[in-house]
């Protein structure tokens, strides 16, 4: 054990090295330099198991992120009419003996995005307008060319009301509306009634990829000019099967 006499603090050992003379007190402090040196390497030096990791190592790659499919845009309606002239050759010139007048493009300002109000989500694929008319009994007719998927008569029914509204009828009602197949062609028919200018019927239809909307007043030049565009025909008529007969004649009973 240590004598408690001898464990001097580090300032009485100082004074010591002092009065042994200054090559003592040099000697003293080089040591203690040594010691701290010693002692600090010894510290930061790292140990096999710290050593930094090998740069060598492989990195994992991070996987690509697979891209969303853009949406296909929604057709719009367009209010742009370039000359449609297949279009415009498909109006008769006469009708019922009157002449009809083919509009110039250059002459309206009507376009197909005018007309597609009045047909919903069909309207937005109209791509291109003609209008005709009648001047006297009063007729106009607006074909239309549709882009994409041909439509049938019956797929314009959901836009019948707002189709007469265009056409200047009041009332915005689905009901006086028939589905005509009378005269071999297929076309919707909005007859005379209290909403209208007396005489005045509204057709419209589809086929071949247009789409048409005509009204007027006279009855004749009407079902002319339907019949002299396309039309979608009107379905057979199914054959009248007559009731079955029966199997035999009852046998007659024997005579004696």
């Amino acid at each position: 054990m240590t004598n408690p006499r001898h464990a001097l603090p580090a300032t009485s050992r100082a004074v010591g090295d002092r009065r042994r003379g200054p090559g003592a007190a040099l000697a003293t402090i080089l040591l203690a330099a040594t010691v701290m040196a010693a002692c600090s390497t010894a510290e930061t030096e790292p140990t096999g198991s710290l050593a930094a990791p090998s740069t060598s190592a492989t990195a994992t790659a991070s996987p690509t992120p697979t891209p969303s499919p853009t949406p296909t845009p929604e057709p719009t309606p367009r209010y742009t009419n370039e000359p449609d002239e297949d279009l415009a050759a498909l109006i008769p010139a006469t009708a019922a003996g009157v002449p009809v007048v083919v509009a110039p493009f250059e002459d309206f300002a009507l376009t197909p995005g005018d007309v597609a109000v009045a047909y919903g989500d069909l309207g937005n694929r109209f791509a291109s307008l003609v209008v005709a008319y009648v001047e006297q009994p009063r007729t106009t007719l607006y074909a239309m060319r549709l882009d994409g998927e041909p439509a049938t008569t019956d797929d314009l029914e959901p836009y019948l009301a707002t189709a007469g509204r265009y056409v200047g009828i009041a009332g915005l009602h689905r009901e006086p509306w028939t589905l005509d197949d009378s005269a071999g062609y297929r076309v919707w028919v909005r007859p005379e009634d209290n909403a209208t200018a007396a005489g005045t019927m509204v057709y419209t239809w589809a086929a071949d990829g247009y789409v048409f909307l005509l009204i007027g007043v006279d009855d004749e030049v009407n079902r002319a000019l339907i019949q002299s565009l396309p039309t979608e025909p009107a379905p057979s008529p199914r054959p009248t099967v007559a009731p079955s007969s029966s199997a035999g004649a009852s046998a007659s009973p024997s005579g004696g």
